[in-house]
């Protein structure tokens, strides 16, 4: 009994909170995090990146337990590289998040502590975006945000995302969900990240840029 109950004490130590936030529009998909990561009540890291390019035109973020993520991104970024040799074209967005959910599917039995998005752009120009669970379970959305601040992020997407709106709108819905759960989330914080894949690529904002488009 004493052994499982330092297990979960162990397992609850290890989680990690945060917000990440997913946008598809017209012109491209954005990606959105705080830079905090905790264990417990004890922030741990203060510029933790939960944005990670695994392709040129495809993105993921991060949420739960850090390892486990950090080995994820690292396969992505194996798989898709050598997809590109063996095939001679990039992946499409929705393979990758499949590939994804395979990998985390065979792992049911212990699972890997995350949960994820993965977004970009295809081929085509079309913009996809997908959440994934620990289990491997999909699901393709418009708007999207993971992590102990999501509640909050979700209210602020929920109200002011618009499809047919361009990216710099966008960007400041994204950059502003990600705060507003900030201010409420005890588990996220710091500075807001934002990235945006479009037809140019992967191209992260600074830290001046994320502050003049929402101010903070």
């Amino acid at each position: 009994m004493d052994s499982v109950l330092e297990d979960a004490d162990v397992k609850k130590a290890l989680k990690t909170g945060t917000t990440t936030v997913g946008i598809a529009c017209k012109e491209g998909v954005i990606l959105g995090a705080d830079k905090r990561a905790t264990m417990g009540y004890l922030i741990a890291s203060k510029d933790t990146d939960k944005i990670h390019q695994v392709d040129d035109y495809i993105a993921m973020t991060i949420a739960g337990g850090v390892g486990d993520a950090q080995t994820l991104i690292r396969w992505m970024q194996a798989e898709l590289r050598l997809y590109k040799i063996k095939h001679g074209k990039r992946i499409s967005t929705e393979a990758a998040a499949t590939l994804l959910a395979n990998i985390l599917t065979q792992y049911k039995f212990y699972p890997f502590f995350v949960q994820l998005l993965i977004g970009g752009m295809d081929e085509n120009g079309k913009t996809r975006l997908f959440s994934v669970d620990m289990l491997g379970g999909v699901t393709e959305e418009k708007i999207a945000s993971t992590g102990s601040g999501s509640p909050v992020a979700y209210g602020v997407l929920e109200e002011l995302y618009k499809e047919d709106a361009g990216i710099d709108e966008n960007l400041k819905i994204a950059g502003k969900s990600v705060a507003a759960a900030m201010k409420r989330d005890c588990a996220s914080g710091e500075r807001v990240d934002l990235i945006v894949i479009d037809k140019g690529g992967f191209r992260k904002l600074d830290k001046h840029e994320v502050k003049a488009l929402i101010g903070a």
